[in-house]
């Protein structure tokens, strides 16, 4: 069984390395997740590869099936995920090509699905710190010795999409302080901190969103920009997942749901209890 996932955003569809690769269709409560799951081997530890956006890049950021994604996860056996997804940079010294692990994130998407509780059993998970400290750092280190351009902590803010910013709404992020903007780490992080897995981010910049004028954000500079940091996640992954593989859990991440649930024990439906008993183990 898989103990560390990994979920591949824009421009990563697949990991090197890869041995006893495998296909497998993973059933949820709510539904298929965004594709098929790669299991197989890489330096010596199971993993599991999902594609966020589908290998085909068929499901828009607000289409991905999130909740379906981490529960499928969990289900494999996974106890770490490792998230790698396109962002724009909000700051002068995160040029393209810079890979961020941020410490905070500011969601503004809307319309998602952001839990696995309602219907009838209440559950509040803390999400003080949403990112694992333990994984920042390996993944920061592994990039530094990896010589990537890098750099550790700031603020994401997540945004609905698909359309980028308005340069209004590019200059008022950036008044703010924020590091970063994306389309995809809410609710995934929520979700997997309900599901009580370690979540670590790698944000790959490839570009300056639409504040610098003559380098507004576009679909072809993003693809154009994702290929060569394609080539320095695969080599991330390699380096990162034996190091993930050899941490001690922190606590913060998987007792985060210790009390969480809100109703008595008499009081608790117990068929919401039922659909997402394997998230509260």
């Amino acid at each position: 069984m898989p103990s560390i996932a990994i979920i591949g955003g824009s421009g990563l569809y697949k990991i090197d390395g890869l041995r006893r690769a495998r296909e497998v269709a993973v059933k949820t409560p709510f539904g298929a997740p965004s594709d098929k799951i790669i299991c197989g081997q890489l330096g010596g530890v199971e993993v599991a590869f999902l594609a966020r956006h589908n290998r085909r890049h068929i499901y828009l950021p607000s289409e991905v099936p999130y909740r379906a994604n981490i529960y499928a996860l969990k289900k494999l056996g996974a106890k770490i995920i490792l998230s790698f997804s396109a962002v724009g940079s909000l700051k002068e010294k995160l040029p393209p090509h810079t890979f961020v692990f941020p410490d905070q994130i500011v969601d503004k998407t809307q319309g998602r699905a952001q839990t696995f509780f309602g219907g009838g059993l209440v559950g509040h998970v803390s999400f003080a710190d949403p990112f694992c400290n333990c994984l920042q750092k390996a993944l920061f280190d592994a990039a530094k010795k990896l010589k990537i351009k890098t750099a550790r902590g700031g603020t994401l803010v997540c945004m609905e999409g698909p359309a980028f910013s308005t340069r209004a709404e590019s200059g008022f992020h950036r008044k703010m302080g924020w590091s970063l903007i994306g389309m995809t780490s809410c609710p995934e992080a929520k979700l997997a901190r309900e599901a009580g897995l370690a979540y670590g981010c790698c944000a790959m910049v490839t570009d300056y969103d639409c504040w610098r004028k003559g380098e507004e954000v576009s679909a072809a500079k993003v693809n154009e920009t994702m290929k060569s940091n394609e080539v320095s996640a695969k080599k991330l992954i390699a380096a990162a997942v034996p190091l993930a593989a050899g941490l001690k859990r922190c606590g913060m991440c998987n007792e985060s749901m210790m009390n969480a649930v809100a109703a008595q024990h008499k009081e608790i439906n117990r068929a919401r209890l039922k659909k997402i008993k394997l998230i509260l183990e």
